[in-house]
This record gives structure tokens, C-alpha cells and sequence, in this order.
């Protein structure tokens, strides 16, 4: 077996989806001839906690495991919050404060790429250390956290190994990039790093091909290292007892709803047809598994939704998979931001597999627009388009009635974990050879 070196922060019991992807590369890649050692830190904040997840770890993996410190505890003190750190400045409280916008300037100037940078050099050390008395044939670096990538940056430095950087999000492209309220020099640093990870990893694969896109136009000119390994869905998790679909016109959004994902448009068609159709009220029913953002619940309200609400909070990975499986129509919300067009959620692809109609709100150029349209999975209405989106939900309700609401799907096996393992297998055997 070749050996790769796979430094994530995100790992088992970690919940969410940043977890998903390399956890399942991680568990297949054997079967192309890898072994995966995994580094990750024995001390993370997480947003989320999954203990059902480390059932998926493959038996006699190597997991190295160091300390890391991140300065969420000062940030909580400050600031008076207990709760654990969202992502995509996610918050369920409410207004907040200048403690909070004095919080985000300071991560966004001081800690640069974000707030691991404290574990880098401490990593490298670590790692240099386990490279020196161990074989690796190439490495691995997933973010973000982008501060992985500056760990791979210097280890590719010291011991000029192959390294594949892959980016499950952009970096300066990220959504919530131009909140982070930065200063010229820090938005200059971050550019920096940014252009040096692209121009030093030997691979760079990104979730979409947009976000590939995108990171040509930083280097100036197409790089034959750019490639596209989508998240996908494991067949595994679906072999299971698929409940019974929902009585009720069930439409499900499974993951968190922040700010940037608040499909005010489509709160409001629901709200019409709900007054419209006396079936319609009586038949409705939204189920919101994951975090929502306070600003998301007040739309809710103000809408009138919320008798029509079925909030899950965060729930285990199959227990979101089974509630998938009994909805009548699932939800994929892009964020409404300039990178819209490149979003392409790993929900989508899980979506895929259960086969149940997808309505997605967002740029009907966009990735997620595409696999949609390839694989006949189900519609896509752009963001304000209340015209489409009313029309939409009005045949699916109209199908819904007379027992014919179904999903004609086609072609989604090339995003299966393992189809998609093999792929990256292949693209690490070309870094080495």
C-alpha cells in the first residue's frame, strides 16, 4: 500500500459536513491501493458533535492526534456566549452586538487565514518528526480551514512531497469573505497565501467547477492541476429500512439555514398558497433539520410559517438521511452571495440517492443548477423568482394529491463515495509517478 498523509481538522465526532468528505475518501481509499494516515487535532471547537459517525472509520487507521490551541474561549468570555462556535456567522440569538462586531474584525485581521493558525507551526513541527521515521508517499491537505493548507504548505517545503490541496469551499471567494471586515493589508495576506498554496500544491481539486474556475483566474492561466472531485452520497448509508413517506405535503431542508440561505421569496409563496387553498393549509409541512439562523426564524414568522414548522435541531447523519427519505419534496437553499453560481452542497448529493423531488433556490446558470439538470433530479427557480417558485410548488402539490409525486432521476451513480474515491486514487498515482 502507498501512503497518504491526510491532514483535515474536521473528524469524527465531529458533526456537519465539513466531516463528510474525507471521512468517506478516508474509508475507500484502500481499496485503490492507499492507506490513509489522518492528522487532525485532539482538542477541536466544534460546531457540531456526531458519535455515530466514528462507526465509519476503517478498522487499524492510523489517526495522529495533537493539541491545538484556538482562542473561541477568550472569543466567549468577551463576547458572553457559552454555545459553540457557528460557521458562516450562524447565530440563533439574535441582534448582535459591538462585542460581537469587534470579535469578527479581530478574527478577520488578526487571525490570518483564520483562528487554527496557532496549530501550524506546532503541526509541522509534529509531522516533521513522523516524516522523518515513517514512509508517506504523498500528501493531503483539506480546507477549509485554510491553515491545513499552510501545515501541507511547509511540510511540501522541508520534505518536497506530491500534495493535493483540496478545497471543499473558496478561500477569498468564500460567501462570507467581504464580512469579515478586513483591512487592505489583511484582505493583501490572505490573497497571498491563497496564490502561494495554488501555485506550490501539485493538485488542486475543488468541490465545483466553478470554485475550479475561479482558482485559475488567481493564478492567471490554466494550470493542468486544476481538477473537480464533487462530494457525493455513500451507498452504504442508504441501505437501510426507508420509512414510509410522510402523509403530509412534507418539504425538508436538511443542514443550517444561516442568514445568506433565507429564501424570503419562497416563505412568501408558501405563505400565499396556504391562504389561497384551504388542502393546501391542511396538507403543509416544513421540516428544518439543523441550525436556523434568528434571522431566518423571524422571516418564518413574519410569513406566518410558523404553525407549519418541524424544527429537529441537529440530528445524527442517518437520522437526517431517514428524514429525507419521508419528505415529499427536499429543499436545496443556496446562499444568496456573489459565489452562488460555484455553491454545490454535499446535501445535494444525498438528495440524489434518496430520490425524491429537489426544489433548488439559486442561479439557474449555476453548479448545483447543472447535476440537477443532467440527472432530472427535480427544478430550479432563481432566487426571486416568485413567479417559478409558486408555479413549482403548485405542481408539486397538484402531483401530491393524486398520489404522482415522484422523482424521474437518472445517471447519479458517478457521484457515489466510491466512484469517486477511485477517482482520487487515480489522480494520487499520476502526483507520484
Amino acid at each position: 500500500m502507498k501512503k497518504v498523509l491526510v491532514i483535515t481538522y474536521y473528524w469524527p465526532p465531529s458533526g456537519g459536513a465539513g466531516v463528510q468528505r474525507w471521512l468517506k475518501f478516508v474509508k475507500y481509499l484502500r481499496l485503490y491501493g492507499w492507506e490513509p494516515v489522518v492528522y487532525t487535532p485532539s482538542n477541536p471547537e466544534l460546531p457540531v458533535t456526531d458519535n455515530s459517525l466514528l462507526n465509519e472509520i476503517p478498522d487499524g487507521l492510523t489517526v495522529l492526534k495533537h493539541p491545538l490551541w484556538e482562542p473561541y474561549q477568550l472569543y466567549k468570555r468577551f463576547s458572553g456566549r457559552s454555545e459553540n462556535i457557528n460557521t458562516g456567522f450562524l447565530t440563533e440569538k439574535g441582534v448582535t452586538g459591538w462585542k460581537e462586531k469587534l470579535s469578527v474584525w479581530v478574527r478577520g485581521n488578526f487571525f490570518i487565514p483564520d483562528a487554527r493558525k496557532f496549530w501550524i507551526k506546532p503541526s509541522v513541527k509534529f509531522l516533521s518528526g513522523y516524516l522523518e521515521k515513517n514512509q508517506i508517499h504523498a500528501i493531503v491537505s483539506s480546507g477549509p480551514p485554510h491553515s491545513m493548507h499552510l501545515i501541507a504548505l511547509s511540510l511540501k517545503k522541508k520534505f518536497n512531497l506530491p500534495w493535493l490541496a483540496d478545497f471543499r469551499d473558496p478561500w477569498t471567494g468564500i460567501d462570507y469573505y467581504n464580512d469579515l471586515m478586513l483591512t487592505g493589508y489583511a484582505d493583501r495576506k490572505h490573497h497571498k497565501m491563497e496564490q502561494e498554496v495554488l501555485q506550490k500544491a501539485d493538485a488542486i481539486v475543488s468541490v465545483g467547477y466553478d470554485m475550479s474556475r475561479n482558482f485559475e483566474k488567481v493564478l492567471g492561466q490554466r494550470k493542468s492541476k486544476f481538477h473537480i472531485i464533487t462530494n457525493g452520497y455513500d451507498e452504504s448509508d442508504f441501505r437501510v429500512n426507508t420509512p414510509q413517506l410522510s402523509r403530509k405535503f412534507r418539504l425538508l431542508h436538511a443542514g443550517t439555514l444561516v442568514r445568506s440561505r433565507n429564501p424570503v421569496v419562497l416563505w412568501k409563496v408558501l405563505s400565499e398558497l396556504v391562504k389561497e387553498s384551504a388542502e393546501f393549509k391542511n396538507q403543509l409541512e416544513i421540516v428544518l433539520t439543523g441550525k436556523v439562523d434568528a434571522e431566518v426564524s423571524e422571516s418564518l414568522l413574519a410569513a406566518g410559517l410558523d404553525p407549519f414548522i418541524v424544527r429537529t435541531g441537529y440530528v445524527s447523519h442517518q437520522e437526517a438521511i431517514n428524514l429525507m427519505f419521508s419528505a415529499q419534496v427536499l429543499l436545496l437553499i443556496l446562499n444568496d452571495a456573489p459565489n452562488a453560481k460555484g455553491i454545490l452542497t454535499g446535501k445535494l448529493f444525498e438528495y440524489l440517492a434518496v430520490k425524491r423531488p429537489v426544489i433548488c433556490i439559486g442561479p439557474e446558470d449555476g453548479d448545483a443548477a447543472t447535476i440537477i439538470s443532467d440527472t432530472n433530479a427535480g427544478f430550479i427557480a432563481a432566487f426571486k423568482d416568485e413567479q417559478k417558485i409558486k408555479m413549482i410548488i403548485s405542481e408539486c402539490f397538484h402531483l401530491f394529491c393524486q398520489g404522482k409525486l415522484e422523482s424521474h432521476s437518472r445517471h447519479t451513480e458517478v457521484f457515489s463515495r466510491k466512484e469517486l474515491t477511485h477517482k482520487l486514487a487515480e489522480l494520487l498515482n499520476q502526483m507520484i509517478d
